[in-house]
C-alpha cells in the first residue's frame, strides 16, 4: 500500500474500504476470531490457523479475520461465521481439532453445529 500524502488519499481509501467490505458481506463468507488477548490465551492463534489450513484444504473462498475480545473471555476461541449477508453465527471454546467438523457442517453443509452456538445476530 502506498503512503497517504493527503486528506483526500484517506478519504478515497475510506470508500474503497467500505465498498469492498460491503460487497464481502452481499457475496461472501467471512470469518472472524475472536483475538483480543483472552482469546490468545485461549488458543484462537491455532484454531485461526486451522480455520485457514481447513479451507485451503478444501478450496473455500471465505475471509479469515481477527477481531477484538466481545466481552465473553470464558467462552474464547469465539468464531462468528457470515454467509453472503446472512445471520452472524457466534461459536464458543472452538478448538482446532473441532475445525474440520465446523467447516463441513456450517459451511459445505450450510447448517450451524447447534451444540456449539451461543449467539445469533441477524444479518444485513
Amino acid at each position: 500500500m502506498s503512503k497517504l500524502k493527503s486528506l483526500q488519499d484517506l478519504t478515497r481509501l475510506r470508500e474503497e474500504t467500505k465498498a469492498e467490505l460491503r460487497l464481502r458481506r452481499q457475496t461472501g463468507t467471512a470469518i472472524y476470531v475472536g483475538m483480543g488477548t483472552c482469546g490468545i490465551a485461549a488458543g484462537a492463534r491455532e484454531t485461526m490457523e486451522a480455520i485457514q489450513d481447513e479451507l485451503m484444504k478444501r478450496k473455500i473462498d471465505a475471509y479469515v479475520g481477527p477481531v477484538g475480545c466481545i466481552g465473553m473471555c470464558v467462552k474464547e476461541p469465539l468464531i462468528d461465521i457470515q454467509q453472503a449477508g446472512g445471520p452472524h453465527i457466534l461459536y464458543a471454546n472452538i478448538q482446532p481439532d473441532m475445525v474440520p467438523r465446523l467447516i463441513e457442517q456450517h459451511l459445505v453443509k450450510g447448517e450451524p453445529v447447534k451444540e456449539w452456538v451461543i449467539c445469533r445476530m441477524p444479518g444485513e
